[in-house]
């Protein structure tokens, strides 16, 4: 029997893919995080099926389901909120399974950036403006940040930066961004991007961190920072597409 990892999206029922929702439906045993997801994602199970919140079990108690399970010839959907490639905890429990003999895969879900993108209905990557794309969260009460990774270091590049599990830490972020972006820098913050309680804001570096306080966010949010964000945003027009590029007769 497998551990099937499935990217669960960002909440939103209808954002899973196809093969996640068939692996659903087929698996008698599903542990999911309740904290990110819409319940009703679990729609797509089956009744009857072993459905096991780990928002308050440790590693070692997530792996006894799992290992359990597998012992029983039950297949496991294994419920990670966005895609299991991005803080899913994927390289620990995988690591474990693997200590016991235990089979798994993985199925790729849609990131929580790309659904706040998707909210604001902002490319990420605009031409001669930014190429390129940071995917970062900050330190709290988190594991530490490698040395090598401080958030200085990525904003130089002047990137979009996608700040996952940085809610908590916006004003603090936001002065030191703006030493690099400049305090007029457009941010967005998007709270349960898909789901029905969705929360846009958008501001600067200079007054994010006001309007994320006042609105009393906590967690499940992603924040967007870059000049990509700004409204009616001045570039070139891609060379893909451009009418004088030579094309293949094929």
């Amino acid at each position: 029997m497998t551990v099937h990892f499935i990217g669960a999206g960002p909440g939103a029922a209808d954002l899973l893919t196809v093969r996640a929702v068939e692996l659903l439906r087929n698996s008698p045993v599903c542990l999911y995080a309740g904290t990110y997801l819409d319940p009703d994602v679990l729609a797509h199970c089956a009744p009857g099926t072993e459905l096991i919140d780990t928002q308050h079990l440790n590693l070692d108690q997530i792996t006894d389901h799992l290992v359990r399970a597998h012992r029983a010839g039950r297949d496991v959907a294994r419920l990670c909120s966005g895609d299991p490639s991005i803080y899913s905890a994927l390289t620990e429990q995988t690591r474990r399974l693997d200590a016991h003999g235990v089979p798994w895969d993985v199925t790729p879900g849609v990131p929580a950036y790309a659904a706040a993108a998707a909210a604001l209905g902002t490319e990420l990557t605009v031409p001669e403006v930014v190429q390129s794309v940071v995917l970062t969260r900050t330190q709290a009460r988190s594991t530490a940040m490698p040395g090598t990774e401080s958030l200085n270091a990525f904003a130089r590049t002047r990137a979009t930066l996608a700040l996952h599990l940085a809610i908590t830490r916006t004003r603090t972020l936001a002065a030191e961004l703006a030493e690099e972006y400049g305090s007029d820098c457009p941010v967005a913050v998007v709270y349960r991007a898909s789901q029905p309680e969705q929360l846009i804001l958008r501001g600067t570096l200079a007054d994010i961190a006001d309007q994320v306080e006042a609105a009393g966010l906590r967690q499940a949010a992603v924040v967007l920072v870059g000049r990509a964000l700004e409204t009616g945003v001045s570039c070139t027009e891609s060379h893909l597409y451009a009418p004088g590029r030579v094309r293949s007769a094929e």
